[in-house]
């Protein structure tokens, strides 16, 4: 493994275990995380060439990630969120910073307490842009259930592999996380 995937890997641990503190995920249902090697994991290097007239051109289609989450770099402005009655917002860069996008698959073991991040790219300035996104995941046989649920509180989401989600966005990638509501 390159060394900065290992150290972006590492990263992604950190940031998990964190998540799953925070939803009171005991030990035990922690335990896939530690090892590394064991999530699925993909380092994706992104070129939106020079465009004479970014507002013709789209650099990316809105979207989810199928990810627990997406770290991502960028020094050049052209990443937007949407939110729900504002509307898309720009992500600015700011220097030494990375962002993280949430996933479909964190939405699923958050009980949706960590929304998937709708997001696209737009060609804002006339320069050719790059971005690096480190994609996380638990492995494809991983069974995905709502986690740290409190006493009372419903799962939003049936149980589903990994791999049957990625099979079902693939196929309607508007309404996997529906498909699979309880």
């Amino acid at each position: 493994m390159v060394d900065g995937q290992k150290k972006m890997e590492e990263l992604a641990i950190t940031i998990m275990h964190n998540i799953l503190e925070y939803l009171a995920v005991s030990e035990e249902e922690m335990k896939w995380l530690g090892s590394p090697g064991v999530a699925s994991t993909a380092l994706q290097l992104n070129s939106y060439p020079l465009c004479p007239d970014p507002n013709r051109a789209i650099g990316l289609a809105p979207h989810t990630d199928n990810s627990l989450f997406t770290i991502l770099h960028q020094r050049i402005s052209g990443l937007q969120i949407f939110k729900e009655g504002v509307g898309w917002g720009f992500v600015q860069p700011v220097t030494g910073a990375l962002v993280v996008n949430v996933g479909d698959l964190l939405h699923i073991l958050s009980n949706a307490r960590f929304p998937s991040v709708v997001h696209r790219v737009v060609m804002k300035e006339a320069k050719q842009r790059f971005s690096v996104a480190f994609f996380y995941s638990p492995p494809a046989d991983f069974n995905l259930d709502p986690l740290g649920l409190s006493f009372g509180q419903i799962p939003l989401y049936r149980s589903v592999t990994v791999a049957e989600y990625f099979g079902r966005k693939a196929k309607d990638l508007e309404k996997a996380l529906a498909s699979i509501r309880i």
